[in-house]
């Protein structure tokens, strides 16, 4: 924590001697529990309940509440504090000559920050306002460290992110965020199960980073001395191991890791739902997609409206076919199976496109086709992609270059990737013999052989359709960056004065 200084310092000076002065009291600051906690209600249901009050007439009801004091201010014989739970906050009225002294004395050591309990009648104010006439208070915790200013809150968008409880506390959006990302997953989950498709639970650390093209995060597994990867998919071949096995229907949510680049759309560490469905191809897949997704739009954000990167977006529209080839061609012009690799390369230099002329042609023709996405509202799905591009996707029956695949697009970005999977065990073990080879020349993203998923093939997997979605959407749906969407985001850690051997620590275990 940085080193305090001025007037923060003089009130946490402040506030460590009244915690003093209380305990001598014999009062405990730092409650057990709150006595009254089986009585308690949240200040919107009491605001609710007692709407129809007229001005200043009293309800005659005692109710309880608890949360966090916002602020404080004393009229003469009549005190106010603002007291805010999860749901809103309400004013609590202290009265001199109406209350013990007691209460009084209570009112007067809580400070701003301050978590506590109030017990007492609903009245309306001259005002108007719904408020408690407190005739009980207790501390259930004393704040030592001021609240930033109601008002100005947390400019700094480091330490918002740093702080992010801080950033809830003040922030009444923020708060309803994460309570709609709460939504978001268990609406998804629900339409899931109520589809017939059973959740599941799949390794974390893998001996083989495979189900993606992505770049893993590396660790060591000290019990086996065993270096391993942290997953870069949902499960994805250990999911295909279970229609193996006979499961027909599966997903999980979870969450996964990609050692890549962090921008408006890209976490390393985020949460994502695969699902796996036996017996079908890809179209079932998208007729399912379509409407999971509205149904976890209305769920989320009560529409199927919404503004995302510069793009507004109905999902309740008629839902359009992109052709990769096709749509590269109308954008820019190329035709990306006759052009070559230096051809895309002079376009993407001629569009000003970033990309890494190291990698294979088509990696460089996906890198020209995110130039035409983004002009893209959708709602759509991207079809026809190259097979190269897609070495877990089943061939297109009508065109050899091409897979059976789509994507779904959101707002000039993909929102989800599904597929007709590939359940011929040489066709698979041959693409993974090619994405080794890739490998071996620099690409990063190119999925390991694995064997032991191949073996697994050759005991036959019914034909199937999976998918996949991280929480881009719901960052989509909220019209934010994808970070500013998770709760706690990684960061570096804070400059600090004081001594950390930490980073030495962390090393040293490393070596162990």
């Amino acid at each position: 924590m940085a080193e305090l200084k001025g007037r923060e310092k003089q009130i946490v000076d402040e506030r460590i001697k009244k915690i003093a002065g209380l305990r001598e009291n014999g009062i405990e600051v730092y409650a057990h529990r709150f006595d009254l906690s089986e009585k308690r209600i949240h200040s919107v249901d009491v605001k609710d309940k007692f709407s129809n009050l007229k001005e200043e007439e009293k309800s005659g009801k005692i109710r309880v509440i608890a949360g966090r004091v916002m602020g404080k201010r004393a009229f003469g014989k009549l005190n106010f504090f603002e007291v805010q739970d999860l749901k809103g906050s309400i004013q609590v009225i202290v009265q001199k000559g109406e209350v013990s002294d007691e209460v009084l004395s209570s009112f007067k050591d809580i400070d701003s920050g301050d978590i506590v309990g109030v017990e007492g009648e609903v009245v309306k104010t001259k005002s108007g306002e719904i408020s408690i006439m407190a005739s009980r208070i207790d501390i259930l915790t004393k704040a030592v460290l001021p609240l930033p200013d109601k008002y100005a809150g947390l400019k700094d968008e480091e330490e918002r992110l740093r702080k992010r409880y801080l950033d809830i506390i003040m922030n009444e959006d923020v708060k309803k965020m994460f309570i709609a990302k709460s939504r978001f997953w268990n609406s998804m989950r629900s339409f899931l199960i109520e589809k017939g498709f059973l959740e599941v639970e799949t390794p974390v650390l893998e001996n083989s980073a495979g189900g993606a093209a992505a770049n893993p995060f590396i660790t060591h597994h000290n019990a086996l001395d065993l270096d391993v990867y942290l997953r870069i998919s949902m499960g994805e071949l250990w999911q295909k191991k279970l229609l193996v096995a006979g499961y027909e229907k599966t997903f999980e949510i979870g969450r996964q890791f990609r050692n890549e680049g962090m921008d408006a759309e890209h976490l390393q560490d985020y949460t994502q739902m695969e699902f796996y469905w036996g017996y079908v191809d890809f179209r079932a897949g998208m007729k399912l997609c379509e409407e999971m997704y509205k149904a976890v739009a209305m769920a989320t954000i009560g529409s199927l409206k919404f503004s995302a990167q510069g793009h507004e977006v109905d999902m309740g529209k008629k839902w359009e076919v992109y052709d990769f080839a096709e749509t590269i061609l109308k954008e820019t012009g190329v035709d990306v199976f006759a052009a070559s690799k230096e051809d895309i390369v002079g376009k993407l230099i001629e569009l000003n496109m970033e990309h890494d002329a190291k990698v294979d042609k088509w990696r460089l023709a996906d890198t020209l086709w995110k130039f035409c996405r983004k002009k893209l509202s959708g709602p759509g799905f991207l079809v026809g992609h190259p097979i190269e591009l897609s070495p877990l996707s089943k061939t297109s029956k009508e065109d050899s270059r091409k897979v059976e695949r789509f994507q779904i697009i959101l707002a000039g970005s993909e929102c989800g990737n599904g597929y007709s999977e590939l359940n011929d065990p040489m066709d698979q073990e041959a693409r993974f013999i090619e994405q080794a080879k890739l490998g071996e020349k620099g690409d990063e993203e190119a999925m390991d052989h694995d064997e032991e998923f191949v073996e697994a093939l050759k005991y036959g997997m019914p034909p199937a359709c999976g998918f996949g979605v991280s929480e881009r959407l719901f960052a989509f749906f909220m019209g934010k960056p994808a970070r500013e969407c998770v709760a706690f985001p990684l960061m570096k850690p804070a400059e600090s004065k004081t001594p950390d051997d930490s980073k030495t620590k962390s090393s040293e275990r490393l070596k162990k």
